[in-house]
């Protein structure tokens, strides 16, 4: 199942060259081109305060945006470089890369836990810690993931949950190759701080 796209809002710059930016950045826009696929490259002004917000939200470049131009076809993108001002740290001019469907491309996909009520651990008590809410997969622009789900089911206390134990959909596939952690079930912090007790008591004897 594909996640929703976001949508990046964007008009064509007329002009192009230093002056045409600092004009942009003057009327509170962000310069940028969109380059890629079998189209010319296509310069565009960016909103900066929208900018901004994605930006601050992260994962702006592992984030695939649906590009809206007014008298253009919407285009699937990827943010391939951010300049900044070295003063301020703001965005002074973006590159956007045009990606077709059959694209491959790393993205940050949730992760679900599911079957919380089915893991004997988390019955007794224990605590699920997640690692990764997010892992890093490479997929098809035209297929993305909005999560990828890992099933509680029988999970008991001091559990390991990896990536293999991950339903991946097809034609994903980790950009990471060891079997890294994803998240575990631990004993209550009660039950733990117990058994350290128990254990410097022996040492004692």
């Amino acid at each position: 199942m594909a996640g929703e796209i976001p949508d990046l809002h964007a008009e064509v710059r007329t002009g192009t060259g230093k002056g045409a930016a600092r004009q942009a950045r003057r009327d509170g826009m962000v310069p940028g081109i969109v380059f890629g696929g079998e189209a010319d490259p296509l310069p565009i002004n960016i909103p900066f305060n929208a900018l901004l917000k994605r930006l601050k939200a992260g994962r702006f470049k592992s984030t695939l945006f649906n590009l809206k131009v007014e008298g253009q076809e919407d285009v699937r993108v990827i943010c391939r470089d951010v300049q900044r001002d070295v003063v301020k740290d703001l965005p002074t001019h973006v590159d956007l890369m045009r990606l077709r469907r059959t694209s491959r491309i790393n993205l940050f996909i949730h992760v679900d836990f599911i079957n919380h009520d089915a893991a004997p651990g988390l019955k007794k008590g224990g605590v699920l810690t997640i690692v990764r809410a997010e892992v890093e997969l490479n997929v098809l622009a035209g297929d993305i993931p909005d999560h990828i789900t890992i099933d509680l089911t029988g999970r008991d206390i001091g559990d390991v949950i990896h990536i293999s134990d991950a339903i991946l959909p097809e034609g994903a596939k980790p950009t990471i190759e060891r079997d890294f952690v994803i998240a575990n079930i631990s004993a209550p912090s009660g039950l733990r701080s117990a058994d350290a007790a128990d254990d410097g008591e022996g040492d004692a004897e």
